[in-house]
């Protein structure tokens, strides 16, 4: 619930906003949730030879285990030979064995970004020519499987933990401190230092699984738990459950000795304490996803990280006392409802939340988008869009709940003590003759008398007893029923708690957006990530059309000294006039002389050939010609004929992209 927007928060509303135009339009660059940015070979490259290892470029350094690169041939086979491992600063390397035949390869890679979450996928490359592959290069990511969606739903209860845990004690401290006393609000806090424990011991054991092979039966390994506890995101985890325990003695106080101080100025102390407590765990127990995600890498990571604290104690603030407030509307005891003055406390602080959210999310915006365009074109934008229409709505809402506050009165059934003495006398008078009610009390007082058989009070008091105490629980319950139908006739108190139930409702769902954003590749890096591999693509092509194209073709014409290979270079490749050179060798290599050399280039797909060049010979196995047109741009086929005598000749074909 949020005040209204007087004219100097409206200015300093279009403040904020105008700083995020100058932030967005002086973006410079940053990284986090790293992605491949180049490869060697590249993603669909055909080379001629067998290249002696693969490298992967990502945007920013990353983790890597024995299996985090694999190569396999087209039958699903290994064929790298050792571990991977960094050679130049984001750039990893793994060797391939030597000699390997043509066809296509599949590379697939698994690492763990620095700011902790798997990044995996996979590409193909071919050696001579492409072939069919068994190897399929989809499903590569842990994410997709079980063990991705329990962890995903693990991180979603344990924000949901943190929200109610530390949103719940601030209403409790700052706006209705008569709460520390009510069970079921003490059930909701403690309900989240539950969850946000649980959450934080399942994450630990899912961790080495999902960053890994995605098997649930590697949940419970316990090798792979020691290697957990050696990382950024493991150390998180452990310094979570540390900070828990702190949590869980704040608890205890607040819900303890806090509510049973009678002294005032004692509790004015204890308060004071119990604040700067609070704020110290919360403040620590939200460093602990600050310091492994998003904020810790990239950009202004010192700045990042402080502003992503203050984003989620805003949050916590808000969504969880908002939390705190329905449990009071709807299952706080009749004698014990929450006032007017509270409410409108809460209303104060989740205004001032709200204030730090925009802030905070404008900065968040800006180191993770980087860019306007970045909002429709990635999904981190897309979602993040989601996220603040949710908040909107949430502030709308917000403002109907504010309006019903402030017409908010308390309905005290003065009546009912007197009502409750007259009713209770009735029913003891028909019911228990010799019961006498105190006057000024509500405690059953048995009067003794002695019947005709003299047995007294020994025969009939203490059935009387029971009687009487079964009325008086019966009583009480219509009294309190009483006044909890008096309390929700109040027509704006039944307003109020449909309009926060809307609240609370909005904010689940806000909240698994939000969960969802902190697991999404942010906008900035995948645009970044989409410029490299372009720039990459471009280069590469640049490279094709002026670089020299090389076909080695081996012939065979039968008769002596028929066997060899024939080597074109077209040199630039392009359309219009290209150099050629063609070299003529031995099986062994030792390059010789035959009576004759000719070659055709055939489009077949445009009926473009063949177009005939008869080079000239240069020295002993060499041949060129100069001015080799190419009139089209396409997959030509080029034919060689060889003659190695007077009738032994052969013709070998190859086909080449040119231009």
């Amino acid at each position: 619930m949020t005040q209204t927007i007087a004219p100097r928060v409206r200015t300093l509303v279009l403040l904020l906003l105008a700083a995020a135009c100058a932030l967005l339009a002086g973006a410079g660059p940053a990284s986090a949730h790293a992605a491949v940015t180049g490869s060697d070979p590249g993603q669909g490259a055909v080379v001629d030879k067998a290249p002696a290892r693969i490298t992967l470029t990502f945007s920013e350094q990353v983790a890597l285990s024995d299996d985090s690169l694999r190569v396999l041939d087209p039958e699903g086979k290994r064929v790298d030979t050792a571990e991977p491992a960094n050679v130049s600063g984001t750039t990893y390397a793994v060797p391939l064995h030597s000699g390997l035949p043509d066809g296509t390869y599949t590379v697939a890679y698994q690492v763990v970004s620095a700011d902790s979450h798997p990044v995996a996928g996979a590409y193909t490359f071919s050696i001579g020519a492409p072939s069919k592959t068994s190897v399929s290069v989809s499903g590569q990511s842990t994410d997709d499987g079980v063990v991705g969606w329990l962890y995903g739903f693990g991180r979603y209860v344990s924000y949901a933990g943190f929200i109610v845990m530390a949103g719940g004690a601030a209403f409790v401290l700052a706006c209705w401190r008569r709460g520390s006393g009510v069970r079921p609000v003490q059930r909701f806090v403690v309900s989240g230092w539950v969850a946000l424990t649980a959450s934080t011991l399942a994450l630990l054991l899912l961790r080495g699984s999902f960053t890994g092979s995605g098997k649930v039966s590697d949940i419970f390994d316990l090798s792979l738990l020691g290697q957990v506890l050696q990382t950024k995101s493991g150390a998180a985890l452990v310094s979570r459950l540390l900070l828990l325990a702190a949590a869980a003695l704040f608890i205890a106080v607040l819900f303890g000795a806090y509510d049973k101080r009678e002294d005032a100025e004692e509790k004015r102390d204890l308060t004071f304490g119990l604040s700067i407590g609070g704020v110290v765990v919360a403040a620590g127990l939200a460093a602990s996803w600050a310091m492994s995600e998003h904020a810790s890498v990239g950009l202004q990571a010192g700045i990042a990280m402080p502003v992503d604290v203050l984003h989620l104690l805003a949050v916590a603030a808000w969504l969880g006392g908002l939390g705190a407030l329905l449990v009071a509307l709807y299952r706080t005891p009749a004698d014990t409802p929450v006032d007017a003055p509270a409410v409108r406390r809460f209303s104060q602080v989740a205004f001032g939340s709200v204030l730090a959210l925009i802030a905070t999310g404008t900065y968040q915006s800006w180191r993770q988008l980087g860019s306007w365009s970045a909002f429709t074109d990635t999904r981190y934008g897309q979602l993040l869009l989601a996220k603040i229409a949710l908040v909107v709505v949430l502030v709308g809402v917000a403002w109907i709940s504010r309006r019903w506050t402030g017409r908010l009165a308390e309905t005290v059934p003065v009546e009912a003590p007197a009502v409750r003495e007259k009713e209770r006398v009735g029913a003891g008078a028909e019911t228990a003759g010799d019961v006498d009610i105190a006057a000024d009390g509500d405690e059953e007082v048995p009067v003794e008398e002695e019947g005709e058989g003299g047995s007294g009070p020994d025969t009939d008091e203490q059935p009387d007893s029971e009687r009487a105490a079964q009325l008086a629980r019966q009583q009480a319950a219509r009294d309190a029923a009483r006044q909890k139908r008096m309390r929700d006739a109040d027509p704006n108190r039944f307003g109020l708690r449909r309009s926060v139930l809307a609240e609370a409702g909005i904010a689940v769902v806000l909240l698994a957006v939000a969960t969802v954003l902190t697991q999404t590749e942010p906008g900035r890096t995948e645009q970044e990530a989409k410029a490299a591999t372009s720039a990459a693509a471009s280069s590469s092509a640049d490279a094709g059309a002026s670089g020299a194209l090389t076909l080695n073709m081996p012939f065979d014409t039968g008769g002596e000294d028929g066997k060899g290979i024939v080597t074109i270079d077209v040199d630039p490749a392009r359309v219009g006039g290209n150099e050629m050179h063609v070299y003529v060798e031995r099986p062994n290599g030792r390059a010789f002389d035959i009576p004759e050399v000719k070659v055709e280039f055939t489009l077949k797909a445009k009926d473009i050939g063949p177009l005939p060049v008869v080079p000239d010979h240069i020295a002993t196995g060499h041949w060129s010609a100069n001015g080799v047109q190419i009139p089209m741009a396409g997959d030509w086929q080029v034919d060689v004929t060889v003659r190695t005598s007077d009738i032994d000749e052969v013709t070998v074909s190859k086909n080449a992209q040119i231009g």
